[in-house]
């Protein structure tokens, strides 16, 4: 027997359309010195990034906030499709080691319009209401926001 679970009220979702091909947005997200230049919301950086672009590869990618506080945010691939969808955890980090507080899953998709457009969504799926709500309350539509347009910039330049 198969049962599903509806997790809509532990869902995120930003969605943008870039004017961008989608192969110029999928490197941007699995290309280290494209990563660094837009993931953290400025004045936030990305000092540091390391990627396994792969199903159980690992990453790890430093934010850095004006102050010089580092936020270092580990995890694994869970599905990587060349130029549609990128599926990422928290739950676990390097070699499937289980993370001490698992928070999100990211599911990217990255959808072809024609003419050179993207549509871009962005679905983050958390463990539980209270964490979708934490989520919410640190900024995530400000700032997957922010880090969005800083994506669609350097998408559309590549």
């Amino acid at each position: 027997m198969t049962s599903t679970t509806d997790t809509t009220d532990r869902e995120l979702v930003l969605t943008r359309i870039i004017d961008a091909p989608r192969e110029n947005i999928f490197r941007a997200w699995t290309e280290v010195e494209l990563l660094k230049q837009w993931f953290a919301p400025l004045p936030y950086t990305t000092p540091h990034a390391e990627l396994d672009v792969r199903p159980g590869g690992s990453s790890l990618v430093v934010m850095r906030g004006p102050d010089g506080t580092e936020f270092p945010n580990p995890g694994v691939y869970l599905e990587v499709v060349k130029n549609e969808k990128i599926v990422f955890t928290d739950a676990f980090t390097s070699a499937w080691v289980p993370s001490e507080k698992p928070f999100m899953t990211a599911i990217i998709t990255l959808e072809d319009l024609g003419g050179g457009k993207t549509k871009y969504t962005a679905l983050v799926r958390h463990w539980t209401v209270a964490d979708r709500e934490a989520h919410e309350k640190m900024g995530f539509h400000e700032g997957w926001g922010i880090c969005t347009d800083q994506l669609a910039a350097l998408a559309a330049k590549l």
